[in-house]
């Protein structure tokens, strides 16, 4: 019987007084697809960053080949086989296919870059993958975010690499691309290459993967045959409970028409023309293809993007133009998908982006009351559930649910009453899904309006009361979830 690849045996590392890892232990076989499970702060990205050199831990040992294994530096790391692929690709945009794939391995012939064996090495790695569509002089800036992370892939199979981590890779695929990415994971565990898979997505990992390791608090909780596991005993082991329903049903009820959208065309790669009408206390979904303009179409809403022909009635009143604080001042709040860049003010406190789109609820002759703003935040920090230090704490120090939490405690703040959610649960685990969904929830049992965009279908179907679609620019007109099924939904989003 062939020895594992990888084996990792009671590995621990601490943080300060902050303990990440306490005793991980797991093992990896040849050509082996193994799913690490686990909510944000789990330890995942700990373990991942010390497999790839990045950290070396305080205890344990780790056999690759079985041969100890310690690397220095990612660079270490890559030189006995392991490459990791991040979730936040690291790619040259500006560079050509070609030279991101060569980076750091040229070829070079009397002093100088042998081009035509560059191409010849990056034209078999394409091959390999069975994406030779892929043209090796296209910058790479120019190509989908799934062509990229072949492109990642390529890299790995160029130097040779035995075992690559995949860290939330189909985050911001489409389907069709993470289709893509799961036939050349598939044909990479075939030819030996053994995969490190780490998803959000359990049903994703339930079909790819072979085995599961789950880790939760740091520990390892659990291991074994994916086939041999439901995923209902996945996240009781994830979260060390029940969760009795992943999508918990706040009861509300719709009201009074709260917006409306009346021959509303903004402006995208194709015009995109709506007209809608969102109630108070219902929660509304819009569906569509990565690309269709379902994130403009919320933008303009908000002010961001410019609105060319049609009525925007927000509260029975009109609004022509406008920034986004005029239409905070109306009552709206935006959730951006793009947290990290744009959502969020990561390098400053929690009770700062909490706080930042309604300071002058604490001004006061042009000073700033701040015990009273500290007394608010901490009320909201309970009432979101923020797993946190404190409200000084800064936002780039929690994990990705509490990050999202934070965004949406700062729609309670300004006391929003039309809540614009673009994909509220990206990049999240189940754990945290489930709380965010039941805040949604509540914010339409106390009469909020919100209007939700998502590229999960299972989302929408378990959150929402009404759904439309938007495809080629049209946006369909929204029916009750009920008389919506999958089927559906893909068949008007490609219509």
């Amino acid at each position: 019987m062939n020895s594992p690849l990888l084996v990792v045996n009671q590995v621990s590392k601490s943080f300060g007084a902050s303990r990440a890892l306490n005793g991980v232990s797991f093992a990896l076989d040849r050509g082996e697809i193994h799913a690490l499970i686990g909510e944000n702060g789990a330890g995942k990205s700990t373990l991942m960053k010390i497999l790839s050199g990045a950290i070396r831990p305080d205890q344990g040992t780790i056999l690759l080949n079985g041969q100890p294994y310690a690397p220095r530096s990612p660079k270490d790391a890559k030189a006995l086989g392991v490459a990791m692929i991040y979730q936040e690709l690291a790619l040259a945009p500006h560079l050509s296919v070609e030279a991101n794939i060569m980076l750091g391995q040229e070829k070079t012939r009397f002093g100088l870059l042998n081009r035509r064996e560059h191409r010849q090495v990056v034209l078999r790695a394409l091959q390999t993958l069975d994406h030779p569509e892929i043209n090796p002089m296209a910058a790479v800036g120019a190509l989908s975010v799934g062509a990229q992370q072949l492109v990642e892939v390529a890299r790995a199979l160029v130097s040779n690499d035995r075992l690559i981590i995949f860290d939330e890779p189909t985050s911001s695929l489409t389907d069709l691309d993470a289709q893509r990415l799961f036939e050349v994971i598939r044909r990479l565990s075939a030819s030996g290459i053994s995969i490190v898979y780490i998803s959000h997505f359990l049903e994703e990992a339930r079909s790819l993967a072979h085995r599961y390791t789950v880790l939760r608090d740091g520990e390892t909780i659990g291991s074994g045959l994916m086939r041999d596991v439901e995923v209902k005993d996945l996240i009781r082991q994830m979260v060390g409970r029940d969760l009795n329903e992943v999508y918990p049903r706040v009861p509300h009820e719709p009201g009074e028409t709260i917006l409306e959208l009346s021959s509303l065309r903004v402006q995208h790669r194709f015009p995109i023309h709506a007209d809608l009408s969102l109630r108070r206390g219902e929660i509304l979904g819009i569906a569509g293809l990565v690309g269709s303009g379902r994130t403009e179409l919320l933008r303009a809403i908000f002010g961001l993007e410019p609105i060319v022909s049609g009525r925007l009635i927000v509260k029975s009143l009109p609004i022509k133009g406008g920034s986004p604080a005029s239409r905070i001042r109306r009552g709206l709040g935006f959730l951006s998908e793009n947290r990290k860049e744009e959502g969020l003010a990561l390098a400053r406190s929690i009770e700062d982006n909490i706080t930042y789109s309604c300071l002058r609820r604490y001004s006061c002759s042009g000073w700033l009351n701040l015990n009273r703003r500290r007394r608010d935040v901490n009320a909201l920090l309970q009432g979101v559930n923020i797993k946190c230090e404190g409200p000084a704490q800064r936002v780039a120090n929690l994990s990705g649910g509490n990050q999202q939490k934070v965004a949406l405690a700062r729609l309670l703040h300004q006391e929003a009453d039309i809540i614009l959610l673009d994909e509220p649960t990206r990049g999240i685990d189940i754990g945290s899904k489930a709380e965010i969904y039941r805040l949604i929830g509540e914010l339409a049992a106390r009469g909020a309006a919100v209007l939700m965009v998502s590229s999960y279908l299972p989302e929408l179907f378990g959150v929402c009361d009404r759904l439309a679609v938007l495809s080629r620019g049209t946006l369909s007109a929204p029916r009750a979830i009920q008389e919506w099924d999958p089927d559906l939904v893909l068949t008007a989003a490609t219509a």
